[in-house]
Order: C-alpha cells, then structure tokens, then sequence
C-alpha cells in the first residue's frame, strides 16, 4: 500500500475483498509502534457486525479511493476479534499475521562463508 497516504483519508472508505465482494466501510486505522506507518484497518462489516481487521501493507488503495483487500471475505470476517479503540498488543498482531498466512520472520542473517564440508566437485574422495 502506499505509505504517503494519511491514516486519517482511509476512515470512511469502503473495502472490497480480492474478488470484488464489500466487506465495509474503515472505522480505524492502526500505526505500528516503531514505525508510525499506518499497518491495519479495522473494517466494519455491517450494521450489527463487528470490526475485522485486515492488514494494509498487501492491501491496494484503488484510484476510485476504496481498499482492495487481497483476501477471501470469509476469512477476513472469521479474523480474531480484538474491539476497536484499544491498542493492539504485539501478540494480537501476531495472531493477525498468523491468520492471514503473513510472513513476519525477521531477514535472515547472512550465511557463513563456504566451509570445505565434505569432496569437492570434480575430485574424487579417496
């Protein structure tokens, strides 16, 4: 997602799933605590339903001005519930990633350099 937009812009913007189908309109947005980009939204997914929350970083701001969200609706609407208003703790995230199927693995290290680990290619072992 593009991270010059203003979290604030995304409040009232209607989200769509991978296939088109409405979830809802955006009632929060949340911002990662090192980094202060904008990281989940909390979509309201109907009158008397309560909020999901979906990641925005694999998530699309269309130039009509809705969210594509790169997922099914039913498993953007079985996400775990955490009430909105409230921080979300690094573990709630972690849930989030989880159902999603997200990578949040931090980059490896580099390798060791080559060690000489059994024959080499092209001699024979004796």
């Amino acid at each position: 997602m593009q991270t010059d937009i203003d979290p604030r812009n995304l409040i009232g913007r209607k989200a769509f799933d991978r296939n088109g189908a409405k979830i809802g309109t955006i009632d929060e947005v949340y911002l990662d605590d090192a980094t202060g980009a904008p990281e989940w939204a909390a979509i309201r997914t109907g009158l008397f339903s309560r909020d999901a929350f979906v990641p925005l970083e694999p998530s699309e701001l269309t130039s009509d001005g809705t969210l594509r969200i790169p997922f099914e609706r039913s498993l953007i609407k079985d996400a775990p519930d955490f009430g909105v208003g409230r921080h979300l703790s690094p573990e709630q995230e972690l849930q989030l990633y989880h159902h999603y199927g997200l990578d949040i693995t931090p980059p490896q290290s580099p390798p060791p350099p080559d060690q000489d680990f059994g024959h080499i290619a092209g001699r024979e072992t004796p």
